[in-house]
């Protein structure tokens, strides 16, 4: 089932929801340089296997989010290209809402969130 939006709408869902990927990659940027000082001041062998564990998942999760942010930014251009080529009543017209984006999207947010529990807990654990 085809599900329709407003050009406005999809063009801020995907603005919002790159700009939220940019902050989750910054954010995987801090979680690594905690897992560097982990590894650092604990070298015992069940550590550093947690550590190569999330050194793992974050190099994963970069990947996601730049294929992701490609995908919705090449979505986005594909509205600015029909606006731009039919201005007339942009704001009122409607075209196939990006569901598949957005279950990847909140399966990112799913699987990113879970990851960043886990990581707390073994932040916990080993200070």
């Amino acid at each position: 089932m085809e599900i329709k939006a407003h050009f406005n709408e999809i063009y801020a869902n995907i603005l919002s929801w790159v700009n939220d990927l940019t902050f989750y990659k910054d954010e995987l940027n801090v979680f690594q340089t905690r897992l560097e000082e982990v590894a650092k001041q604990n070298s015992k062998q069940e550590v550093m296997t947690e550590v190569e564990h999330f050194q793992n998942q974050f190099i994963r999760q970069h990947e996601v989010i730049d294929t992701l942010k490609h995908d919705l930014k090449k979505f986005n251009n594909t509205i600015v290209e029909n606006i731009s080529k039919n201005p007339v009543a942009s704001d009122r017209r409607t075209t196939a809402a990006p569901v598949e984006l957005e279950d990847q999207y909140r399966t990112f947010l799913k699987i990113y969130n879970e990851l960043k529990s886990d990581f707390e807990k073994f932040l916990v654990k080993t200070y």
